[in-house]
């Protein structure tokens, strides 16, 4: 286990410097000019030449590209021009309002999910089965960009039943959570029944009838625990996906977090707030599917690293 930890450890090195300069490149391609945008359009030619001396954007770009990563090396990831702060203390003070965000579809996703799919699994071939699938489709099809003012408006402005935007309580999560939950929650139902199906036409699933246990025990104590891994491989991998999705979604609920941050920093032009966010949710991802590998020898005690 230690070995293939720090193997996989050691092949991270070069995606994550791969993502790194193509971040720095992609950024640097953006047509505008950070100094200007900061000075406004009434600002002269030597205020701005000032600002981009003082910022260090009229040096070459090799050299501000060698600074960049010397910079991520020490785990320095400069200064916002916006506001004049470290990088990464930006996007800790926003941090955890995206992970109360995540968690929260995650949970959402689980807790609806994971049983419409047992349902759907036991009941293969019924209307029960064709019903929670066509949710599961309807959830898919619906992108969190058109279905967070939808709710919005249904919830919010008809109904008045909960805030349209902001953070404060448990209520103003609601909405954002719902909409990036809803398409992890379609994906994972119809994974957890595919899954689950596989596992009830194995003979131990029938061994087990026979020896006396109910159809529910079966299912639960012994099909589903085996049909987790490919579920747990999603759950995994999505996270990373819903910590993307909070781009749009932070943004049309006014949500404090790290996806507002980076949209906020793509207007201004913050070159280094851009690479930094971006950097953030690419490490995500990364430890994400470590994580689920790992987890993979806790579901399943056949797996074995070398």
């Amino acid at each position: 286990m230690l070995r293939y930890l720090l193997r996989r450890l050691l092949l991270t090195i070069p995606v994550l410097l791969g993502v790194a300069t193509l971040v720095f490149a992609l950024i640097h391609l953006v047509p505008g000019d950070p100094a200007r945008s900061m000075l406004g359009e009434g600002a002269t030619e030597e205020e701005i030449a000032r600002l981009q001396e003082a910022l260090g954007l009229n040096r070459p770009l090799p050299v501000q590209y060698a600074a960049f990563l010397a910079g991520v090396a020490r785990g320095d990831l400069g200064r916002s021009f916006r506001y004049g702060t470290p990088v990464t203390q930006e996007i800790r003070d926003k941090l955890v309002r995206t992970i109360q965000l995540a968690l929260a579809a995650m949970a959402v996703a689980i807790l609806f999910a994971i049983p419409l799919g047992i349902v759907a699994a036991v009941f293969r071939g019924t209307a029960v089965d064709h019903a929670a699938m066509t949710l599961a489709l309807v959830g898919i099809s619906m992108p969190n960009f058109w279905l967070g003012p939808l709710l919005a408006i249904l919830f919010a402005v008809r109904l008045a039943w909960l805030p349209v935007a902001g953070t404060g309580t448990l209520a103003h999560l609601v909405l954002p959570a719902v909409t990036l939950g809803a398409a992890l929650s379609a994906i994972l139902a119809r994974m957890t029944r595919a899954s689950l199906l596989e596992e009830l036409r194995e003979l131990y699933v029938l061994a087990a009838r026979a020896r006396g246990l109910s159809r529910t025990r079966a299912v639960l104590h012994h099909a589903f625990r085996n049909s987790l891994i490919p579920v747990v491989t999603i759950i995994g991998l999505q996270f990373g996906a819903v910590l993307t999705g909070t781009i749009i979604t932070e943004t049309i609920f006014a949500w404090p977090g790290v996806g507002r941050l980076l949209i906020q920093a793509i207007n201004f032009r913050d070159y280094p707030l851009v690479q930094g966010c971006i950097l953030f949710i690419s490490v995500t991802y990364v430890l994400m599917n470590l994580l689920t590998d790992l987890t993979y020898g806790l579901l399943d005690p056949r797996i074995r690293y070398d």
